[in-house]
């Protein structure tokens, strides 16, 4: 399968990019997790050029992958990474924008299965250095969660940052910093029943399903992607 993507002016604005009918450019798609809520299947990752992060890109089928769906709007040159279900309603994707830098961590929520999804910024407005990556997060309840930001090898504060949400991941209050890597007191599990397969032979992510001792292939998404070219 080929995700239908279209490349917006804003994308491009805000990677510098000039994609047009006399000089298109290439698009891929990376998926970086996969999880399943009851009958439905999410798969997360971005689409980008050989130079920058054009969009998000949040796929979701309810028909054991033989159809999908975007379902989340594309935020803009920004990628998501991990996925968490609490139960069959309340759920969290972790995301930052890539370009030029990471920056802006958020968290994608959603409280009605993965049918609609809000984004929640983990940084406040005021806050002016606003690099760094979500390096994990963990709710153990649909309102108590935590994560830990990477502040990047560059940062002029201590590096890593323990934050805490009592909303279900609308807001977040600062508990730690430090030099060293922090830990969740409660890590989440890592999911055993999903995984994505890179293919190289046929430049493709295979979406696949453990059954007993066997991975059996679900959907697969083709990398590449048709060209952007929006008319002048």
């Amino acid at each position: 399968m080929v995700v239908p993507f279209q490349c917006t002016a804003d994308q491009l604005h805000w990677v510098g990019l000039s994609c047009n009918e006399e000089e298109p450019c290439a698009l891929y798609l990376e998926l970086s997790a996969v999880e399943s809520v009851g009958d439905r299947i999410l798969a997360a990752g971005n689409v980008h050029s050989t130079a920058a992060t054009l969009a998000s890109v949040l796929l979701a089928s309810e028909d054991a992958g033989h159809t999908w769906r975007q379902a989340a709007d594309p935020v803009v040159g920004a990628g998501l990474d991990r996925i968490q279900f609490l139960n069959g309603e309340a759920g969290w994707i972790s995301g930052e924008v890539l370009f030029p830098l990471q920056q802006d961590p958020f968290l994608l929520v959603t409280s009605d299965g993965g049918k609609t999804w809000r984004q929640s910024a983990i940084f406040g407005e005021s806050r002016e250095n606003r690099f760094g990556s979500i390096q994990q997060f963990s709710f153990a309840s649909k309102e108590s969660g935590m994560l830990i930001v990477d502040r990047g090898q560059g940062s002029d504060s201590d590096r890593y940052e323990l934050y805490e949400s009592m909303d279900g991941g609308d807001s977040w209050t600062i508990k730690e910093t430090s030099t060293k890597p922090l830990s969740l007191k409660h890590p989440p599990a890592a999911s055993t029943g999903w995984r994505i397969r890179a293919d190289g032979p046929s430049a493709s992510f295979h979406i696949e399903r453990r059954q007993g001792q066997r991975w059996t292939s679900t959907a697969a998404f083709s990398v590449k992607l048709p060209p952007c070219k929006l008319a002048q």
